[in-house]
């Protein structure tokens, strides 16, 4: 209850700065890319075993190693994440799988429009269109292709 009454008081708090849907809009994707970046970084912590900077990190065989960009498409549009990596490379976030570029709710959107007989090129004007995301038809292609061979 604590943390829903801290949620409401922050987003009364933000909601102050609102004025058109574009804000709103802007103001969701920031706070997702912070949500994101977050549990990576709680994900790597958990990894590791030790926050960052913390002396119990040293010599442990194992450091983090900077971050690397990854863009990320949703029905969101488009929002560029930071990524953490370690030294040994042996990090796997459960998030954010390496290699995945866009949310699963993104490819239910696809397969809904496929599946009411928008072609690939139409669907891909429909999410830059709505949601500024450019989705070229080879991507719409291979998310349809996945569920046609399952």
């Amino acid at each position: 209850m604590e943390d829903e009454k801290r949620l409401k008081e922050l987003a009364k708090e933000l909601a102050k700065g609102l004025k058109t849907e574009k804000d709103l809009s802007t103001l969701s994707r920031a706070l997702l890319k912070l949500s994101v970046e977050t549990a990576l970084g709680a994900e790597m912590e958990a990894h590791l075993g030790y926050e960052p900077h913390a002396v119990s990190g040293r010599n442990s065989g194992n450091n983090r190693n900077g971050d690397s960009k990854k863009r990320l498409k949703g029905d969101f549009g488009e929002i560029e994440i930071s990524t953490p990596r370690d030294r040994n490379s042996s990090f796997e976030p459960q998030l954010i799988k390496k290699g995945q570029t866009r949310f699963i709710q993104f490819d239910e959107q696809i397969l809904a429009l496929y599946a009411r007989g928008m072609t690939t090129r139409d669907i891909a004007g429909v999410f830059k269109e709505m949601y500024s995301a450019d989705v070229s038809h080879t991507l719409i292609s291979r998310v349809t292709d996945a569920v046609i061979d399952e």
